[in-house]
């Protein structure tokens, strides 16, 4: 075994670059695309990604020949190579000769060839000829010194959230035998006595193709899970073929943010370092902080472990209706968000931009334009800027706040026929927003993983909640810690069931409150007779409630707020030197703002830099605080520390609109 297989390669600095599809301009165009990522500061470029028709026109033929060629120029031009495993989209043979690899949706039709990601990832076959692929790949390139890291596959699942082909009809099957102790075990799971559904084979379940009427929200949620676990199967398939080969090199695919078909907390784990892709919309007047939210994630999936963006728009996207572009200086600024938020590898979506195909104009590094333009300009600065950045700090326990975000929750509280329609990820958002405005660190994990290094913990809308995530919750509170706990929470088991006892049936003794009517309004620009709004006073003031106004009873707690009825909207339970607190409704976003100031106040967590205004971001990783200014004013802020960059003391930043400063502020340091 050489010395370069013996080994693990650890990915060194702040790697910046993009996706290279060399296949897709000619051998003389790829010596100036080598000498142009060197004038703009690229270390690293992702290779391979859509190649498998070019690595393998034919089922019986190998051509490697131009992979040789590229990833030596690369190498010898100092350029690291992610290397692909070129799954993603299997060539027009694949599907012409075996057609059983194409996924199906809920009517049976099938996706067809001329896209991407149009193959079944339970399909055997899929699986046979990709795993050939792979295991030659990996054979010819394990010791290569180009490669640094290893990307299989790519954003499993993006174009094909549920596939219900034949191949997922038997491999569902074999799931849920494993997953079941005999048929009687899932019949009681998922309460099939319900509509005449019981079961007396595992090869009478289907997957959960289309209906006359509702689906078994049980079999759904088993469904979903079984979906997310095929993915990870393909994942971890080639991953272990890379290993088997010798592979040394860190191991990861791209994620993609808050996805709601793939459960990334059980992906985390098995992926040596966080990828992810991010492109937030310049027309959202949320996207800061819709994208610090998913840099937040990213970094909680797997703590102390920087963290790579592998895509991102150099300038504007081409799938959306409307795509603006972004405006100057906003590149930079979300490059340092991301660095700051644990990010060890800013790279793009793509080097050159293509000529061809769905995504010609999609931006890149290298616009059409050239070297001219305004694009170039800001990836050549933004490199210097990267390449003057000193070694890292990892990203630490630096967050005192937890916001509690569950995919199987996620999974089961959108499911239908509930007493009002909820959109999970927009509500946990809406805090997140929150605690963003406060210059909050928070960390986006899991009930089973909140601890005792938190001060504030916010549940929101935890339908489905398991027993070790509940002892969990309870235990942090126990501890000394200060929960929130907000409504249409604990109801429901891991199979969707409603546990005896009624609702509240786990956290209801921590938080001292019956729970007994959901109390449903009118939904924000609904129609319809009813209340649209339920307005609540506490200590600080009056806020408006939404979507529900739950009928709570006070057992062993104190209202802390009441509605204009004079019912409990809120109530607190101290328990040792801890509190438990239920909020009956959903606060609007003004109304979240406040009960997030009240919390603050509360708990006595404290900002990265205080007096802060909120278009400024602030984010700490160990001793580095990075400040980025999203407004559209110059703005001078008091803190010190050393600019990392000017390597000077400073007492204060003067930070233009969509300018950003690296400070070295030791943690044991107060923020003046």
């Amino acid at each position: 075994m050489t010395a370069a297989r013996d080994r693990r390669r650890a990915l060194g600095g702040v790697l910046y670059g993009a996706d290279y599809n060399p296949e897709q301009w000619p051998a003389d165009v790829w010596p100036e695309d080598v000498a142009l990522m060197r004038q703009a500061g690229v270390t690293c470029v992702s290779v391979g990604i859509f190649a498998w028709a070019r690595i393998q026109p034919t089922e019986q033929s190998f051509d490697f020949a131009w992979l040789d060629r590229i990833l030596d120029l690369l190498h010898d031009g100092g350029i690291g190579v992610n290397l692909a495993t070129a799954t993603a989209s299997p060539p027009p043979w694949v599907s012409n000769r075996y057609p059983e690899i194409l996924p199906s949706d809920e009517n049976g039709a099938r996706f067809w060839p001329g896209s991407r990601q149009h193959f079944a990832p339970s399909s055997p076959r899929y699986r046979q000829l990709a795993g050939r692929l792979v295991r030659r790949i990996a054979e010819r390139y394990a010791d290569h010194p180009a490669v640094v890291l290893w990307h299989v596959g790519n954003e499993f699942g993006c174009h094909l959230p549920m596939d219900f082909s034949d191949a997922a009809r038997d491999a569902f099957r074999d799931w849920l035998r494993d997953a079941y102790d005999g048929i009687d075990a899932l019949n009681d799971a998922w309460g099939t006595d319900f509509w005449s559904q019981r079961y007396h084979d595992f090869d009478e379940v289907f997957p959960p193709r289309k209906a006359p009427y509702s689906r078994n929200p049980a079999a759904m949620l088993d469904f979903r899970r079984f979906t997310s676990d095929m993915w990870l199967q393909c994942y971890l398939a080639e991953r272990r073929i890379l290993r088997d080969a010798g592979a040394g090199q860190p191991i990861t695919t791209n994620l993609m943010g808050p996805f709601k078909p793939a459960d990334y907390a059980r992906w985390a784990p098995h992926l040596d370092v966080i990828a992810d892709d991010c492109y937030p919309d310049p027309a959202d007047p949320h996207a800061v902080r819709h994208a610090a939210f998913q840099r937040d994630l990213m970094r909680s999936l797997k703590p102390g472990v920087p963290w790579l963006l592998m895509e991102q728009a150099a300038d504007a996207v081409s799938w959306r209706p409307f795509n603006l572009g972004k405006r100057p200086g906003r590149l930079a600024a979300e490059t340092a968000q991301c660095i700051g938020r644990g990010a060890d590898g800013i790279m793009f979506f793509q080097w050159r931009q293509s000529r061809a195909g769905s995504e010609k104009f999609h931006s890149a590094m290298l616009p059409h334009a050239g070297t001219g333009t305004r694009t170039w300009r800001d990836v050549v600065t933004l490199g210097e800027t990267i390449a003057a950045l000193p070694a890292l700090p990892p990203p630490g326990r630096d967050a005192r706040v937890a916001l509690v975000f569950d995919w199987e929750n996620w999974w089961a509280v959108e499911e239908r026929d509930h007493p009002t329609t909820l959109d999970y990820l927009e509500l946990v958002r809406r805090w997140y927003r929150a605690l963003h405005r406060r210059h909050l660190m928070v960390d986006i994990v899991a009930a089973e993983r909140v601890d005792d290094g938190y001060d504030l913990v916010i549940a929101p809308q935890l339908y489905l909640l398991r027993e070790a995530g509940a002892a969990t919750l309870a235990s942090f509170v126990e501890g000394g810690g200060t929960l929130l706990v907000t409504p249409f929470s604990d109801i429901v088991d891991e199979h969707d069931r409603f546990r005896p006892g009624g609702f509240l049936t786990q956290l209801g003794p921590l938080l001292g409150i019956r729970l007994t009517d959901f109390g449903v309004l009118v939904p924000p620009g609904g129609v319809g007779v009813g209340e649209r709004t339920a307005p609540f006073t506490d200590a600080r003031g009056t806020a408006v409630g939404t979507l529900l106004a739950e009928e709570i009873h006070a057992v062993d707690a104190e209202v802390v707020a009441v509605f204009g009825t004079g019912a409990p909207a809120m109530t607190s339970r101290t328990v040792g030197t801890g509190r438990a607190l239920y909020l009956a409704t959903i606060p609007d976003e003004q109304g979240t703002q406040h009960l997030v100031d009240g919390l603050i106040e509360l708990t006595g967590v404290r900002p990265v830099v205080e007096g802060l205004p909120p278009f400024v971001e602030a984010a700490r990783r160990g001793d580095l605080v990075t400040l980025v200014n999203h407004g559209e004013r110059s703005v001078t802020i008091a803190v010190g520390g050393t600019d990392v960059l000017a390597h000077a003391e400073v007492r204060h930043v003067v930070l233009e609109p969509d300018g950003f400063a690296f400070l070295h502020v030791p943690t044991s340091e107060e923020s003046p």
